[in-house]
């Protein structure tokens, strides 16, 4: 039941106005705080200066926050008398110049000395409040508590640094399984000049590029180039697997194309599943040919052909067309071709970063391609292995951020006799 107004309640309960004007005037008077209220117990400190910068002007807040008394300040300090020696400096040669010329200054930050020496980090704004005739007459300042915002950044940074260092690590990582993924040094092959170079893409990721020259029976050598599909711990292992079975299997069997089935079966069977590995790789062997020179019969399994720079200046793909990818099929067709290394003659395999690599600016399609590259080959064409190596860094050098792929390049060369 609704009570009349000042009508007193029972069992105690005082009387209370309910009326719409009473409610209005109690929501009201929440609101009146005064204007020195407001200043002295806001949520950010405010201080005013005279020109000089002694204190004219402080609130409570900012009393609290650096444990002063106000007749500590007022009359007595200066602003900069609050800053640590940084500030002061900073103030000197910045602020109060920057303030002077603009009449507001927001947001820098400082930090200012407590009473007990603490130090409190702050953000600062503060503004030149002018007379009718234009003349600065003191600075109001508006002081905000960054201790929150200090300790997030502190925060902020430690994580940057430990996410750097945690890259220089993972760098570190891939650089050493990069390594191991590569022969330390290639087999020496008597009347063989040998040279290879491998173009890292990228140090965040292992590539999956790879290539050896060893030796197998006596007077007989391997070698092989190839290409695991994908980057990372993935292709690393891929890469791995592939590398040591090539070497065991050409042990075994002195055909190349068999070493390469036999690969082919291992990949195949172990990486079938729904995240099937594969790969495309040349495989070699080299006998030295009775009439001078090399002769070395060469199978590929869908790699890229190989360049051969005659002694005579011209220079060709050694086709092997047909050749399917290593471990994609049960029964990968293998092609292969045989060739005759004369004295002068340079024997070029790569990997597909190199004909890939993109000639225009980030994001264009245009790439550089089996032809350029060929055109490349017969302008250097008679070289060494040396040389055509070198020509090739200097090439992929020149691509820049264009190369997306690792590259990975072996030249085999028969130098004259003198």
């Amino acid at each position: 039941m609704r009570r009349a107004p000042g009508e007193r309640a029972g069992d105690g309960e005082p009387a209370r106005d309910d009326t719409p004007a009473d409610e209005a005037a109690r929501f009201s008077a929440l609101l009146e705080d005064s204007v020195e209220d407001l200043y002295e117990h806001a949520p950010c400190g405010y201080l005013s200066t005279l020109l000089d910068g002694r204190i004219a002007k402080v609130n409570t807040t900012l009393l609290d926050w650096l444990g002063y008394r106000r007749d500590d300040l007022v009359g007595r300090m200066a602003f900069t008398d609050l800053l640590t020696v940084g500030g002061r400096l900073y103030h000197e040669t910045h602020f109060a110049p920057l303030l002077r010329m603009q009449g507001e200054v927001s947001g820098i930050a400082l930090e200012l000395r407590a009473a007990d020496g603490s130090r409190l980090p702050v953000m600062v704004t503060s503004t030149v409040k002018t007379g009718g005739d234009g003349q600065p007459l003191l600075i109001r300042t508006t002081v905000f508590d960054a201790r929150d915002r200090r300790a997030y950044e502190t925060e902020l940074l430690r994580a940057r640094q430990e996410a750097d260092r945690e890259r220089d690590r993972l760098k570190l990582l891939n650089t050493t399984l990069q390594k191991t993924l590569l022969p330390p040094a290639l087999a020496n092959v008597p009347g063989l000049d040998v040279a290879a170079h491998y173009h890292i893409a990228s140090v965040d990721e292992v590539g999956g590029d790879f290539y050896d020259l060893f030796p197998l029976a006596a007077g007989a050598w391997g070698l092989f180039l190839g290409d695991v599909c994908g980057k990372g711990a993935a292709a690393a292992a891929v890469t791995s697997l592939a590398r040591y079975t090539l070497r065991a299997a050409a042990v075994y069997d002195p055909d190349p194309a068999a070493v390469l089935r036999n690969l082919n079966t291992v990949l195949h069977h172990e990486y079938h599943g729904p995240d099937p590995r594969f790969c495309t790789v040349l495989f070699g062997r080299l006998t030295p040919d009775p009439r001078g020179g090399f002769r070395i019969t060469l199978a590929s399994g869908g790699h890229p052909p190989a360049l051969l720079l005659r002694a005579d200046g011209t220079a060709d793909h050694l086709p092997t067309p047909g050749g399917q990818l290593v471990g994609a099929f049960v029964d990968a067709h293998i092609a292969t071709t045989a060739v005759h290394l004369a004295p002068g003659d340079t024997l070029l395999l790569y990997t597909d970063g190199l004909t890939e690599a993109r000639t225009t600016t980030p994001g264009g399609e245009d790439r550089y391609g089996d032809d350029a590259l060929l055109d490349f080959a017969r302008a250097l064409a008679p070289t060494t292995a040396s040389a055509t190596v070198d020509a090739i860094r200097d090439l992929l050098d020149t691509f820049g951020t264009g190369v997306d792929d690792d590259t990975a390049v072996l030249a085999i060369h028969v130098p004259r006799t003198p």
